[in-house]
């Protein structure tokens, strides 16, 4: 019995996958198969080819022929070479893997979000939530009050303001005047009348 290694057509119109088989040469091109070697996909770029390289050198041992087309893909791979003890072929173009849909979903989302993964480049100040009895001890312990910070003045000046209608009133006098000297230790005598 006659053995060929053959490409069997699968796959849709205008969009041809081959597998690389070893079959009775009388069989018809799609027909039974003994073996399954590979595949072989020429419409993707660059063509995807997969060959048990094993299993080609075993046959090709035993006497199959492989039919012009696959002794042309044997080429590319190698396998032929190895078969006729020729030197190694230069490696095949292989496409890049795809990447992962569910990262590419992740990462569009966060960008439409606005989601930022950096962090920012100055940390945040984290704020301190007090309570007004926390405020009455933090300023009961001998520490002294630290004066506020004075703010930065106004690189312009500000536009004038028209004035108002009505005068301001003035600070309200103290309740008691602040005496000017000491009153004295000793109480003054009472007068008799």
């Amino acid at each position: 019995m006659a053995v060929k290694i053959k490409l069997k057509r699968i796959g849709k119109m205008h969009e041809p996958h081959y597998r690389i088989v070893v079959a009775d040469a009388r069989t018809a091109r799609d027909g039974r198969a003994i073996e399954e070697i590979g595949q072989y996909h020429p419409v993707e770029n660059p063509s995807r080819i997969q060959v048990d390289s094993e299993r080609a050198q075993y046959w090709l041992g035993v006497g199959a022929q492989p039919t012009e087309a696959v002794r042309a893909i044997f080429r590319v791979t190698g396998d032929w070479q190895a078969f006729k003890g020729e030197p190694a072929p230069p490696a095949m173009l292989v496409a890049e893997p795809k990447p992962d849909k569910k990262a590419l979903f992740e990462a569009a989302a966060k960008e439409a979000a606005g989601i930022n993964e950096k962090a920012a480049t100055t940390p945040r100040a984290k704020k301190k939530v007090a309570t007004k009895a926390d405020e009455s001890t933090d300023k009961s312990i001998d520490a002294p009050a630290e004066p506020a910070p004075a703010e930065p003045a106004p690189a312009e000046p500000a536009p004038a303001e028209p004035a108002p209608a009505e005068p301001a009133p003035a600070e309200p006098a103290p309740a008691e005047p602040a005496p000017a000297e000491p009153a004295p230790a000793e109480p003054a005598p009472a007068e008799s009348a």
